[in-house]
């Protein structure tokens, strides 16, 4: 069974849009904060996935290192960790507060830059999303989405 689309349907034309198209609309439609550009990644690093982050407060971090089974690029700044990720590792995940998504892995102007602080000994910077969503849950106390029971 498939995922179904939502029927646009114009004047002359009908399209349906996947739900990866419906996914873009919604981000498409964010008000960037006033950014300085992206985290810069070391060379030679590929990122077939794009990049988004995951951004944590501090003294979280060294609580999760030992938790995952891969770590990717880490930046520190003064009061977060940043942990990259791939593109579009928040569709279908509700990250624990006080943890914030940044798609694109924008850095917010301010006097602190992020630096990195941990680089993976291969060339792909990920850090897996779906472990660092469940280790970042158990060390904020918070029951995974999929976990909840359901109301009506």
């Amino acid at each position: 069974m498939g995922v179904r689309g939502v029927r646009a349907a114009g004047p002359l034309t009908t399209r349906v849009l996947s739900l990866d198209s419906l996914v873009r609309l919604k981000r498409a439609q964010r008000v960037p904060e006033a950014t300085s550009g992206r985290i810069p990644l070391p060379d030679g690093m590929t990122v077939p996935l794009g990049c988004d982050a995951v951004v944590v407060p501090s003294h979280y971090g060294p609580l999760l290192l030992p938790r995952l089974p891969r770590v990717g690029c880490v930046y520190a700044d003064r009061a977060d960790w940043w942990w990259i990720v791939p593109c579009d590792s928040d569709v279908a995940l509700e990250w624990p507060a006080p943890v914030r998504y940044v798609p694109g892995a924008l850095v917010p102007d301010a006097p602190d830059t992020p630096e990195l602080i941990h680089r993976p000994q291969d060339d792909v910077p990920y850090t897996p999303p779906i472990p660092l969503y469940l280790a970042l849950c158990r060390v904020t106390g918070t029951t995974p989405a999929w976990s909840r029971p359901l109301s009506a």
